[in-house]
């Protein structure tokens, strides 16, 4: 049996329904469990059973600070070893995207992963034409940004999603792989042009003011992440592309573009969704 950690999650759930579409046998684990998925909760070390679970597909649960990600990504790997998982499979972040605020605890969990002692398949997710779209700040029937003209090698979270989905059904044939899953480059301006609006760049700095004094919802940890990902894609780390997705797939990957315009409309004021192209829609 496959389990998919974070299985209330976007990505958790998607991958969830894409195993279901190939026929696999598979349930979710959740720290809040929906019919038929464990509770699986990170935080409760002594309480995570993994009995007769064959493939682990641990989906990061980056969302906090990093010595409390990497606290759960050992605890449930520890629970791996000791329950019978003959295969661990990491959803971490992209090659390129070393230089960002979340990366140290993916690359502390991929080490992890490899000393576990058991069979492994990293998966270097790019990041989401989702949250590209989503980060984009709308102003005067205009969007704003910090990116500049800097281009993200974007990913629709569908494509993610069912490349997990293939790897976790035959895991053996990729163990001790390393694959890196981004998409094709899209820049704000490209988003903005498709919705029909002017974009405007604003400084790293005005950006930082807004993330600590204009958005209190947002936790501690998150504007300094935030702006890591507006200066990395502004000075061009974030672009590089890689066949490994496509590979995968067997098919071209989904339209970044046309998925992150269908998020930065999701977000303006006073208006219906538009339509975001013709290519292949992600799921959300």
């Amino acid at each position: 049996m496959i389990l998919v950690t974070g299985a209330n999650g976007n990505l958790g759930s998607a991958t969830l329904a894409a195993l279901h579409a190939r026929g696999a046998t598979a349930t979710g684990g959740s720290r809040t469990p929906s019919d038929g998925m464990r509770r699986l909760d990170f935080d409760d070390h002594s309480g995570i059973d993994l009995a007769g679970v064959s493939t682990l597909m641990l989906i990061s649960a980056g969302y906090a600070e990093d010595d409390q990600v990497i606290r759960r990504h050992a605890a449930v790997l520890d629970a791996a070893s000791r329950d019978g998982v003959r295969h661990v499979i990491y959803t971490s972040l992209t090659g390129a995207g070393d230089h960002l605020g979340f990366a140290l605890a993916h690359r502390a969990t991929e080490r992890l992963v490899r000393a576990c002692g058991l069979p492994w398949t990293i998966l270097r997710n790019g990041l989401y034409a989702e949250l590209f779209g989503g980060l984009l700040m709308w102003a005067d029937d205009g969007v704003e940004s910090a990116f500049g003209d800097g281009a993200l090698a974007a990913v629709a979270r569908a494509d993610l999603a069912e490349a997990a989905a293939v790897i976790a059904a035959d895991p053996a044939r990729h163990s001790g792989h390393t694959y890196d899953l981004t998409g094709t480059p899209i820049r704000a301006a490209d988003v903005a042009d498709r919705l029909g609006v002017p974009h405007l760049t604003i400084g790293l700095g005005e950006y930082r003011r807004r993330l600590l004094n204009d958005m209190p919802d947002l936790l501690p940890f998150q504007p300094p992440m935030l702006a890591s990902i507006a200066t990395g894609i502004r000075h061009g780390f974030l672009d590089g592309t890689s066949p490994d997705l496509t590979d995968i797939l067997g098919r071209p990957v989904c339209d970044p573009l046309a998925t992150a315009v269908a998020a930065a409309s999701a977000t303006r004021p006073g208006h219906s969704q538009v339509t975001a192209g013709s290519t292949r829609p992600a799921t959300a």
